[in-house]
């Protein structure tokens, strides 16, 4: 079996290791780059550093991009910080004829392109620990320097071998999207296995809060402890740079299944398929009608334009704001099934609503106290008095009435609860973004033609409505 392995994990590299074109072009940019934004640098007393995959050599193919980090002194304010950052940035650009847009972090940073290659100029503090940091972007550094001292040469195929597995299965990034394994942590996962197949081997037999500790910060006594410090977090990956921090936060409960499974399935059967995403077509109408036919349930959906945030804040955002059109269809007696997000991240927000029960019927029974309690009785006799289309009568000691329903489909709940300004909204529990959007115009869709026609205008929808339905499973 080893003998399959090797081939496999040889063949795979063949396809995912960048030719020494590729390499030449991306080094010898990354030098004039740092050439430049040295000599900026040094006008402020500022240090560069290169940051990322390059570093280490674990890039993948396709992947044109780095990044170059201007430490500044730490007696700066934040404002110098971001005041100097910014114009070096736009300088080294400018100077390389790239063209370039000011993103936001913690800090603003420019996000430039130099000859098709994506170079993101970021400031931070230069400081001597990381209990000293004055943001978090100063921890990369220390990162930099704690990988290129424990990750030999040999193993950046490990590395990229690991990267192009987590890739081909949509778990690659610990972006608010993905909520999956950074570069930074699979650096650290080939530090502490020393080689792909290990970390397979180890993958398919964690436990959910799992304690990867690479530096023997604790005790097996503290891993309790330490489990309660990370409450709710599957993986824990003790930062080798600062003891205090778990690198592997953004693992979601799914993704960590999804890797104990492809690992495992990896490890039963090697094979190059497993390193190579999976062709998705967008679901077609009738299969569309086929799946509503199956699970007779009722797809509602809230189209809106989303806010012009970042994709690390829409996400969040959005999975809120599905959280709350639940509880808020719950607390009507209306039951989602299951829920899905959609956002190209442009023009494009879906909140996706399966519903299990939609529709009720218009006679709402209330149940009140018990006929002893004179105080509660009192107000519950008073307030549906005039309400009330049977009672108030009595059953088991309890007052009971039948009143009508305000809402007798989920559809006109929503509709009824989002077209408020965005001050209600925002009482109501509707993340701000959101919030602010909504009333520049939304709607509510349930119609299979409409539905259809959101996969005309983004194929991507598509490929994610058939992938709501096919959901694999994680055993």
């Amino acid at each position: 079996m080893a003998k399959n392995y090797q081939k496999v994990l040889k063949d795979v590299l063949k396809n995912i290791t960048p030719t020494a074109a590729e390499k030449k072009k991306l080094v010898e940019l990354a030098k004039k780059v740092l050439s430049v934004a040295n000599a900026e640098a040094k006008k402020y007393k500022a240090k560069v550093m290169l940051a990322g995959s390059l570093t280490r050599d674990t890039w993948l193919p396709g992947k044109k991009e780095f990044d170059v980090f201007i430490l500044f002194s730490s007696k700066l304010s934040e404002k110098q910080l971001e005041e100097y950052g910014l114009k070096i940035g736009k300088n080294v650009i400018g100077k390389l004829d790239g063209t370039y847009k000011i993103e936001y972090a913690q800090h603003p940073y420019v996000c430039g392109c130099v000859k098709d290659v994506d170079v993101d100029i970021v400031p931070c503090f230069d400081v001597e620990s990381p209990e000293k940091m004055k943001s978090a972007v100063d921890r990369t550094p220390f990162h930099v320097k704690y990988i290129e001292k424990n990750l030999p040469a040999k193993a950046s195929s490990e590395v990229r071998l690991l990267k192009q597995f987590l890739t081909a299965n949509g778990i690659y990034g610990a972006d608010a999207k993905t909520e999956g394994f950074s570069g930074y942590v699979c650096e650290l996962l080939i530090i502490e296995y020393k080689n792909f197949l290990n970390v397979m081997k180890a993958a398919e037999q964690w436990k959910p809060g799992e304690v990867i500790d690479i530096e023997g910060f604790y005790t097996k006594k503290d891993c309790q402890k330490l489990r309660k410090d990370f409450k709710e977090q599957v993986l824990i990956l003790v930062d080798p740079t600062d003891k205090t921090r778990n690198t592997a936060a953004a693992v979601s409960a799914e993704n960590f299944f999804t890797f104990k499974k492809i690992s495992r399935i990896f490890l039963s059967n090697p094979s190059s398929s497993v390193f190579f995403k999976k062709t998705f077509e967008p679901i077609t109408e009738n299969d569309l009608v086929i799946k509503q036919m199956l699970r007779r349930t009722e797809l509602i959906m809230v189209k809106f334009t989303p806010p012009a945030v970042v994709p690390d804040i829409l996400w969040p955002q959005l999975r809120r704001f599905s959280d709350r059109l639940e509880t808020i269809l719950k607390e009507n007696e209306f039951v989602v099934l299951r829920k899905g997000e959609y956002t190209n991240e442009k023009d494009l927000a879906v909140v996706m609503l399966e519903m299990e029960v939609s529709k009720l019927p218009i006679i709402q029974k209330r149940v009140g106290p018990k006929v002893f309690d004179a105080d509660d009785s009192e107000r519950f006799l008073t307030k549906y008095a005039k309400q009330a289309v049977a009672g108030p009568f009595v059953e088991n000691n309890f007052w009971s009435v039948e009143v009508r329903r305000n809402f007798l489909t989920a559809r006109d709940k929503l509709l009824n609860s989002l077209k408020e300004s965005s001050d209600i909204l925002k009482a109501k529990g509707i993340p701000n973004f959101i919030a602010d959007q909504l009333p520049k115009g939304f709607e509510i869709i349930s119609e299979n033609e409409k539905i259809m026609g959101l996969i005309k205008q983004d194929e991507s929808f598509g490929i994610f409505l058939k992938k709501y339905f096919e959901k694999e499973s994680l055993l």
